[in-house]
This record gives C-alpha cells, structure tokens and sequence, in this order.
C-alpha cells in the first residue's frame, strides 16, 4: 500500500494555528477538511443548529407538510412504509412518533426482505394493506425508482408521499408529492446529501412551524432536538458526507444518544458493550448499534428495531435489545463462513481481474453485503457477493475509493431485475441462470470505463507526529473535529523510525496488541491494537507506523489507544 501525505496550504495552516484553543496539528486537520478562514473554523468547531436551513427550502417539502396536515386534521387512515436498514428504521421511528403526539395513529412497516426484496413494491403494499386501503401512504428511504407501485397505489386512491434520497435511473417518478434533494434540488444545497433521517427531520421541522402558526396545542410540549439522535443514527451509519448539515446534525445528535435517555437506545448500548458513563461516538453506531438493527433487516423481522425505538419500558426494550443481539451474532456466525469461502475464491478466481463478482446457492441474501466489504477492502476491488433465493440471485455491491458503482450496474441493466443504492455501496438482484452473462458484462464495464486500472490502494496520512505527541490534549481537539464518517475521515497519524520494546502479544486471526515507548506525555507509552494485521513487527526493528488515536473506554475508565492502520520497515 503507498502512503501519501496530504497536501495542505501551510499559509493557512499557520494562520489557523495562531486562534485560542487550534494547534497546529488541529490546523492542518482543519485545512485538509477545506477550512481555510477563522469563520469557517468556528462554524465546524463549534456548529449551531441555528446554521440549518429553513426547511421549506426543499423542494415538495412544503406540499407533504400540507398533505401530511390534511391528514391529521381529518384524522385519515395513514400507512408510514420505511426501509429495513437505520436509515430507514430511524426515519420510520421519527415520523410514527411525531404523529402519534398528534393524535393519528398510523400503519406502520417495511419490507420483508426475503419475501419482498428492497424497496417498495406491490406484494408489500398488499401484505400491509390486508384489504385495509389507507387514505395516505407515506414511503421513507425507498420509493425513488417504484414507478409501478406508486401507479398501482394511485389505482387504489391513495395518496402518495415519497421522502427519499436515493438516486434515479431513468425520471423522477409521478402521481405523488417527491421530496429528495439528490433529484429536485441544486447540486450547492446544503441539504442535498442528507440521507432520509435528515430529510425526515426537516419534515418534522416543517410541521412543527404549520402546528405553532396554527397555535395547535398538541405541540406545545414536542422538542424537535428529542429527535436528533434519530437522525444522528440514520446519517452516520448511512455512510452519508459528514459535511454541512449532516454535520450539524450527527454533531448534535450523538450528544443528544445519551441526553435524552431513550430506553430502546439505553438498551441497544447495553446489549452492545457500551459503557454507560462514555460518551457516544460515530465508531459506536457504526460498529455496534447499527449492526444490531441491521441484523433484524437482514435474518429476521425488520420491525424489531421499530418496536424498540418506540417503546418506552425498560424491561420490554432490554428484552428486544437481547433479540437483536442474538440475530446479530447468528449474523456474524454466517458471515464468517462466508467471508473465508468468498476470499479463497476471489483470489483463485479474480486475481486478474478488476473486479469481483461471487455466487454461493447456499449464501443467505441477508449477510452478502457485510462480505462484500470484506472481500472489496481486502483485495481493494469493487466486489458483488450474490446469495440464492429460489430461482433469483440477490446480493450487495461495495465499491473502493474513485470507482463508481451505479455507473457499471447502469451498463448491465438489462440483466439485472431490481438495484438500486450509491456510488460506494449497492444492491442488486437477477436471475440466477444470468450470473455468468453479468459477472462478464460487470468486467467489461470496469474495463470500459477505467481503462487505465485500478488506482493502487493508498493510504492518506494526515499528519506526521512524534511519540510525545500522542496525549490527552491531541485527544481533547480530535473530539472537537467528531463525528468522523464519510465525508469528514478520522485522521491517519505517521510516526517514524519507532522500535518496539517488549513483544507483541498476538491473539486471534491477524491481531495483536502492543505498546509505543515510553514518552514525556506517557511513561508506560501509549498502548495499541491492531486487527487483522498479520505479523507484527518484531521488538527493536525500526519501523514507521500509521495510526488512529482515540480513547478507548473499559469498565467505566478510559485510556488513550492508538489502532494500527499499515506499518512498514523504517527508510533509511
């Protein structure tokens, strides 16, 4: 893997370095991330819900606001239909709730994933119907491309509300009130990369300004920040940009996971391994609370989770909490077993090759994706692992750094039955019998439009540190630059030329802990994990190490760590 320092204009950097309370480490992290001014130094250190946008900005908001008030005043049957993933549980729990202190009780599911597929679409809107047709159907994270569906709903007289913020293949669908910025709105917006918990929000935002011009007494108690650990779980697992408003946002809303109490998160974070004093981070979601929800979508009923947002007793969210957790370790179960049949196979299979494209008839559809992670990170290909539900064959697509995966899927469209997703991550399902004709048509795709390769794999290293470096007060500033994510990476630090002093201790496939030498800012020095590194280096060899600094926290008490990225002989 090459290692390049990012570039930055040191003008700036000393400039920003000279404010109270930026060093000049913090300087050149803030200019890497496009923030060159004082005032654009303040906004990102220091972000102000005050700094979103007027929610009416959006395109079609105002007209669901209206549309959705409608409903509340003539108290009409309402169906609320969000996807399986956070995302879209988190938009789903958002708009229930909000309803519900509005005195309408509305319908609410999502799909079915290994009887309905992704999104919305005819058998789910049947199954949730039961011969029941509502007045108001309103679809979450999904709906963009169910062009048939949103007919087949207008057939039945519903009205239709989509609030998504996926891409469109071919045109904006019609028949319905479509609010998704990554369509209908410009491409400056500072809302244009929310992802649909954000959307939601803004939604929420909407009626909330409607009901208070109203003066309707209903609201008077409602708090729109109780809803922004919703969305801070929405746009950080949704590996949207953490740049504008979704900054603002996730900033925010990871204060608020632990501020507001919310029992189903209390009992998610239990189950989960989160102490109860730490505060939350992006790596929290990502890492422990997102894959539980996720594991509901993927294995079981993706409701579960809704469930346990909305519940408000300890006892019953501890009992679904402990659910979720079971699912997600049969989850991990099944991965595993994946994951080492697919990567001897990529190897043997597609070591030539751009890219990757794997199909087990005895794969389960609902954990692909998680190996499609695996196998692409691993071999730094962009990789489609496809599992067998009857006849179809149905999986995930991840993508690496400058490859863009809509863009091949569009050139083999006419094998593929229902896809959809982005750039970096997507899902795909066809014909069984059409894999080969797909893998060969994905390949040539990839051929096409990079015809020069793959870039290498590289490896950004942010800033050049000294050992003494590594301490509480580095720490204290990399929390003022959180929540990190897409958009906003968390920052590889190099150290040069260091020799480990005591041996590594080696457990698991690939993993081991270690520790730097002692420093002025640590006398024991500051201790290391790595996973899944392979042999680590041997005690006195001079070495260069990239790393991330965090805290890492145990049984209520925290201590600096850093985790290795990549090491390499020292030059010289």
């Amino acid at each position: 893997m090459l290692w390049n320092t990012i570039d930055i204009d040191e003008t700036a950097a000393r400039n920003l370095a000279g404010r109270p309370g930026v060093s000049k480490v913090c300087a050149q992290l803030l200019v890497q991330r496009g923030i060159v001014t004082s005032e654009a130094a303040e906004d990102f250190l220091r972000p102000r819900l005050a700094q979103l946008d007027n929610p009416f900005a959006l395109k079609n908001l105002e007209a669901a606001v209206n549309r959705i008030e409608q409903a509340i005043e003539a108290k009409e049957s309402v169906v609320v239909f969000g996807d399986y993933d956070v995302d879209g549980v988190t938009s789903t729990v958002q708009l229930v709730s909000f309803l519900r202190s509005l005195e309408l009780e509305p319908r609410f599911s999502v799909p079915r994933r290994l009887d309905e597929g992704y999104g919305l679409s005819r058998d789910a809107i049947d199954r949730i119907f039961g011969g029941e047709v509502p007045q108001l159907f309103i679809a979450l994270d999904c709906g963009t491309n169910a062009h048939e569906p949103i007919a087949y709903l207008r057939e039945l007289g519903v009205d239709v509300i989509i609030v998504d913020h996926h891409q469109t293949k071919t045109v904006a669908p019609e028949g319905c009130i479509f609010v998704n910025p990554h369509v209908n709105d410009p491409a400056d917006a500072p809302w244009r990369d929310l992802c649909t918990a954000g959307l939601v929000f803004k939604l929420l935002h909407g009626l909330l300004k409607h009901r208070r011009e109203a003066e309707d007494p209903r609201v008077e108690g409602i708090q729109l920040k109780d809803y922004l650990d919703l969305v801070a779980m929405g746009t950080i697992a949704d590996l949207v940009p953490l740049h504008r408003e979704n900054r603002i946002l996730s900033w925010f809303g990871l204060r608020h996971l632990r501020a507001n109490g919310r029992s189903g998160i209390r009992a998610l974070a239990e189950v989960s391994g989160i102490d109860s004093g730490q505060e939350m981070a992006g790596a929290d979601i990502s890492f422990k609370i997102a894959p539980r929800i996720n594991a509901s979508g993927r294995l079981a009923d993706a409701a579960l989770p809704i469930d346990l947002l909305l519940q408000e007793d300890y006892s019953i969210c501890r009992g679904i909490a402990q659910e979720l957790d079971g699912i997600n370790k049969e989850r991990q179960k099944i991965e595993r077993g994946i994951s080492r049949k697919a990567e001897l196979r990529a190897a043997s299979e597609f070591a030539d090759e751009p890219g990757i494209v794997l199909f087990g008839d005895d794969w389960h559809p609902g954990v692909v994706g998680i190996v499609a992670s695996r196998v692409s990170r691993h071999f730094h290909k962009p990789c489609v692992i496809l599992g067998a539900e009857g006849d179809d064959a149905k999986g995930s697509g991840r993508s690496v750094a400058s490859v863009n995966l809509v863009e091949v899927f569009q050139r083999c469209a006419h094998l593929l039955g229902h896809w959809g997703g982005h750039p970096m991550a997507a899902g795909v399902s066809l014909k069984a019998v059409d894999v080969d004709a797909f893998r060969e048509c994905y390949l040539e795709a990839l051929k096409t439009l990079y015809p020069g390769g793959l870039p290498e794999p590289t490896l950004q290293i942010s800033a050049w540190l000294e050992a003494q470096d590594l301490g509480e007060s580095l720490l204290d500033e990399l929390d003022r630059l959180h929540p990190f994510g897409q958009g906003n990476s968390e920052p590889v630090f190099g150290l040069r030329g260091l020799a480990l002093e005591e041996a590594p201790h080696v457990f698991g496939e690939g993993n081991f802990r270690f520790r730097l030498p002692a420093s002025h800012s640590s006398r024991r020095g500051i201790a290391g994990i790595a996973w899944r590194m392979g042999e680590p280096p041997v005690v006195g060899q001079k070495v260069d190490l990239a790393v991330r600094f965090a805290w890492n926290y145990f049984r209520d008490s925290r201590y600096p760590q850093v985790t290795l990225v990549d090491w390499k002989p020292a030059e010289g």
